[in-house]
């Protein structure tokens, strides 16, 4: 099997990550790009370092019908807001969609709205988008049309409460999470919090009790117990250009040691690529997952809590990793294809 695929946003950070993926898949034969910016140039023109890999043109998103022509499948690696009525286009053609933004995150109009302060682009499609978190809901995506790619932030917080929801170990109305990203979250278009004397030296919470990724881990995590949870989520922003570190606390119902929680760990994520248990005595680091699709988790237990510790790549498992691992599961190949590498290291 080949593959033409498209990608919307292609110039912003998630996009070129795609890009970089994508260029390497095996089964991949054609990339076409679009974006806002940079309009006639070519890929390797803005980003050097794909030059021999990728250099098509980047198409204005006045071609878009182009794109979606030429493309089995779409990603969309766009603003909120913008991509819903893109990904309606696209599946009116009868292609897939993987969406990076969070227009399909919730399934709720309403809530999505109350969250993120505008009306939604296309509430039709919420009852068919499928969440696109492999290692929890693997079993819906591979028939989807429309996939919603996770935040960062659900993404290292859902991986390490699952195990603990799932099994009913821990209260759900005790779930704390702790979040410190890289910069890189921010995207790459100009702001002022994101510059370099701004950040450099520099570690701030930002969004407190207010971040739009609180109610996707909310509600996720409630499919997950099976029932409604409580979440404070508190995101921090930390000098680094990737990585996210969540350290995730919860309540225990029955007393449990350490040894015995990481084995709970080390059962249910048996056999899965991407998820991978700290041995004991270690905790995660961001720097063991940098360029990869991989989550670590590491896990302890003090008075009565779970500790559970959890690093990813932001633009990798977080976005455009994932996302490429949504693709292979639509089409029907190995998870890992595209994405077997190690890490990059120091």
């Amino acid at each position: 099997m080949t593959l033409n695929v498209g990608i919307v946003g292609a110039t912003g950070y998630v996009g070129e990550e795609l890009v970089r993926i994508l260029c390497r898949h095996p089964q991949v034969k054609e990339i076409t790009a679009a974006s806002r910016d940079f309009t006639g140039c070519t890929l390797d023109q803005v980003f050097p370092h794909l030059r021999g890999y990728a250099e098509p043109e980047i198409l204005g998103l006045d071609r878009l019908p182009e794109l979606i022509d030429r493309s089995d499948v779409v990603f969309l690696a766009l603003p909120h807001g913008v991509s819903a009525p893109v990904a309606r286009d696209v599946l009116r053609q009868g292609k897939k969609v993987i969406d990076i933004a969070a227009d399909f995150r919730l399934p709720d109009a309403a809530l999505y709205e109350e969250w993120y302060k505008a009306p939604h682009g296309a509430p039709e499609l919420l009852a068919e988008a499928v969440y696109g978190l492999p290692e929890l809901f693997r079993s819906k995506i591979s028939g989807a049309r429309l996939v919603a790619n996770p935040g960062c932030y659900p993404t290292s917080a859902l991986l390490a409460l699952a195990p603990l929801l799932k099994k009913g170990l821990v209260d759900g109305s005790t779930l704390i999470i702790d979040s410190k990203s890289g910069v890189s979250g921010s995207g790459r278009a100009l702001a002022l919090g994101s510059l370099f004397s701004e950040c450099s030296g520099n570690m701030k919470a930002y969004g407190v009790g207010t971040h739009r990724h609180t109610p996707e881990i909310a509600t996720y995590a409630g499919i997950l117990a099976e029932k409604s949870v409580d979440v404070i989520f508190t995101p921090h922003l930390i000098p680094v250009t990737r990585g996210i570190l969540s350290t995730v606390y919860a309540r225990l119902k029955d007393s449990m040691d350490a040894s015995t929680l990481r084995q709970v760990y080390e059962d249910f994520y048996a056999g899965e690529e991407f998820v991978q248990v700290a041995r004991d005595g270690e905790m995660p680091e961001t720097k063991w997952v940098l360029g990869t699709n991989r989550c670590f988790l590491g896990a302890a237990v003090n008075q009565g809590r779970a500790i559970i510790v959890s690093v990813i790549d932001n633009l990798v498992k977080g976005a455009a990793g994932q996302a490429v691992q949504n693709m292979n599961i639509l089409f029907g190949l190995p998870e890992t294809t595209g994405l077997e590498h190690p890490g990059l290291y120091p």
